[in-house]
């Protein structure tokens, strides 16, 4: 196994910068990072300084509230796609999954993985707001939309991803969808718990302090 192949190196914080961006691109070339998670207004630069590299783009989508309108999640899904992106990362609408509109989220999420394609569509259903069977709602809503992973969190909620939040999902969705669990994965030992329970990525800023046996720091992004 190799560790780094479960990272996506994250930076999404307000203040990111270009620079901050190069940098984390770089950090994803030297550590062999699976792709980097951008906010979209950064993917071109991404794939500028990835383009010798097999490291992948992710953008995210409706972030971090999940409560734009649909359009206006596809259009920036779309845009990111164009630009460079090869996978996406959406923010359900939290709101309307707790109104139990479900067919209304099922809806959007199937709209957004029309608008990508082929690539790779995550979707966020931040666990930290959700009952325990609002996370196997989310979780097969997801699955039946056509998403290919669902996500635990964006990292901005108020707690990031936990064990048994997974364990729910993983029953959930019984094998139909990968798992990526983030917000909140600082070090090694804590990675290794999501990847034996079955979560095929991890996102995190701390990625390169996961792979050397180091302790990240408290900020998630």
């Amino acid at each position: 196994m190799q560790l780094s192949k479960y990272i996506d190196h994250t930076l999404l914080k307000a203040t990111a910068n270009e620079s901050d961006i190069i940098q984390l691109c770089d950090e994803a070339k030297q550590y062999h990072f699976y792709a980097v998670c951008v906010n979209s207004c950064y993917v071109s630069l991404c794939k500028k300084n990835l383009e010798d590299s097999d490291v992948k783009i992710a953008s995210v989508v409706g972030f971090p509230l999940g409560a734009m309108d649909t359009l206006s999640k596809c259009y920036e899904a779309e845009t990111a796609i164009k630009h460079g992106a090869d996978e996406i990362d959406m923010v359900i609408n939290i709101g309307f999954l707790k109104d139990q509109k479900y067919d209304w989220v099922e809806g959007e999420i199937r709209l957004i993985k029309q608008h990508i394609g082929d690539k790779i569509l995550k979707v966020i259903i931040e666990t930290c707001y959700l009952s325990d069977d609002e996370i196997q709602m989310a979780s097969l809503i997801a699955v039946n939309a056509g998403a290919d992973f669902v996500k635990t969190s964006t990292g901005f909620g108020n707690a990031g991803a936990e064990i048994k939040d997974v364990q729910i999902m993983k029953e959930s969705i019984k094998s139909k969808a990968a798992i990526k669990a983030s917000g909140g994965i600082r070090d090694f030992e804590t990675a290794m718990q999501y990847i034996n329970l079955g979560v095929t990525r991890i996102g995190t800023s701390n990625g390169i302090a996961i792979i050397t046996g180091q302790k990240g720091n408290e900020q998630t992004y």
